[in-house]
């Protein structure tokens, strides 16, 4: 789409913006809880940092064979117009389904629950006000992205630098409590034993922890020069991620020992409290309160474009396809998403929605990492600044290794993930009846 269409959008992200937007939508909430769970998974301080090693590389393969789909069709959409084109519209259709109507608003919610219940915490009020913050939080977001992407990239490069600067302190902390004694990184855990191939059930929480870098693609419409900002500001952010989660664990290792780790319920406010004691504890929740806020903010936007998307396609509402002329903003679909996360928020139903649409999320992931093939096949020819090295490698490896996190997580949850099976295949009636409704709309 070009910049002079009043119904299109402008391109005014950068590398930093772009940067900012991969490291806003990987780091949430949970780098600053998953790590005790992977702890309860693993012998010691060794092959936890090597899971996390080993999932960061799996995200940057993710990300690299992104940057070339991003490259290749930079518009808003991201996956649901990858499979559009390379696999037609019900695949397109069932990933927006379950994304834009269910994961996406299930996890603002889920996540500005946790950003309110942090604001709270630092601010000395009750548990009543939880919800309430929550729901301010989602429409102050909404408010703001409805004056368009540059005014959303400030209030997001904001949260980031804060976020940062959150877990930079975590890290400097972390670290400091070693004296010098980083070899107790090594040390086995004997009184937490560890049967064989726990590590499998370890690699879970991890690959989750990394997820949220495809936020960009579903904003690619409205960066800059993209052919070439999409791969770099993909690279750079993601990098970036590595590296903080990495200096995050050990931090947590030297400051509270594996087995610490392993028993915390919090261990950011945990390494905190240590030196700063119930002032640290405050310091690392209004760090998590900013985190958890610069997450919505993005999970929020790109939600919304991916919404419009549909709507412009016919998808679904018209209206809902609609952008404002003046700021170049998805407005109703704002709102749409908004509104129905605010629901969920109040309803305190979004944790289930959560855990049946987790599947349905990565083969979402997987699909979309697949057109890439596509993609490769039909437009052998066409000039790009950036492929994915080692094709057809990497974009295999990614594949097969989320098609295993699959596979292990129907194994080891049934339940949800039989659930999240069934939400898309109610997609499937949904999709046909919508077909004919818009047939009988175009003949009239």
């Amino acid at each position: 789409m070009t910049d002079t269409n009043s119904n299109s959008y402008l391109r005014r992200l950068g590398i930093w913006d772009g940067a900012a937007i991969v490291v806003g939508g990987v780091i949430g909430g949970g780098i600053f809880r998953t790590p005790a769970t992977v702890a309860e998974r693993t012998a010691s301080g060794l092959p936890l940092l090597a899971l996390w090693a080993i999932g960061g590389l799996l995200t940057l393969t993710g990300v690299l064979c992104y940057a070339e789909l991003g490259a290749r069709r930079p518009q808003a959409g991201g996956i649901y117009i990858y499979l559009r084109e390379a696999f037609g519209p019900l695949p397109a259709f069932l990933f927006g389904w379950t994304m834009a109507l269910i994961n996406y608003p299930g996890s603002v919610a889920a996540v500005a629950t946790t950003f309110a219940d942090y604001a709270c915490r630092a601010a000395g009020l009750p548990g009543l006000w939880v919800k309430p913050f929550a729901v301010g939080a989602i429409a102050f977001i909404v408010g703001v992205n409805f004056f368009g992407i540059r005014a959303g990239a400030w209030m997001q490069n904001l949260f980031t630098v804060l976020k940062l600067a959150a877990i930079t302190m975590l890290i400097v902390v972390g670290l400091a409590m070693a004296h010098g004694h980083l070899g107790s990184v090594a040390e086995v855990d004997v009184a937490h034993p560890v049967p064989p191939g726990a590590w499998i059930g370890a690699l879970l929480p991890v690959l989750f922890a990394y997820g949220g870098f495809h936020y960009l693609n579903d904003m690619a419409g409205e960066v800059r020069d993209p052919q070439r900002t999409l791969p770099r500001a993909l690279a750079l952010g993601m990098t970036g991620v590595v590296l903080c989660y990495l200096l995050v664990n050990v931090a947590y290792l030297v400051g509270l020992g594996h087995a610490g780790l392993a028993s915390s319920i919090a261990p950011a406010a945990d390494v905190m409290s240590r030196v700063f004691g119930s002032h640290g504890a405050m310091i690392m929740a209004i760090g998590i309160a900013c985190s958890t806020f610069g997450y919505c903010s993005i999970a929020i936007a790109g939600g919304a474009r991916v919404l419009q998307t549909m709507g412009a396609d016919r998808m679904f509402f018209r209206a809902v396809g609609q952008i404002d002329s003046r700021y170049r903003a998805p407005q109703i679909a704002l709102a749409v998403l908004g509104v129905w996360a605010i629901v969920l928020t109040l309803s305190g139903s979004f944790n289930q929605l959560l855990d049946y649409t987790t599947v349905g999320e990565w083969l979402g992931h997987a699909f979309g990492i697949a057109t890439l093939f596509w993609y490769r096949r039909h437009f052998a020819d066409q000039p790009l600044p950036y492929r994915v090295p080692l094709y057809p490698l990497l974009p295999l490896v990614f594949v097969c290794t989320v098609s295993c996190v699959i596979v292990a997580t129907a194994i080891n949850t049934p339940g949800d993930a039989g659930m999240s099976l069934v939400i898309i295949a109610c997609g499937i009636p949904v999709y046909a009846l919508w077909r004919r409704s818009e047939k009988r709309r175009t003949s009239t």
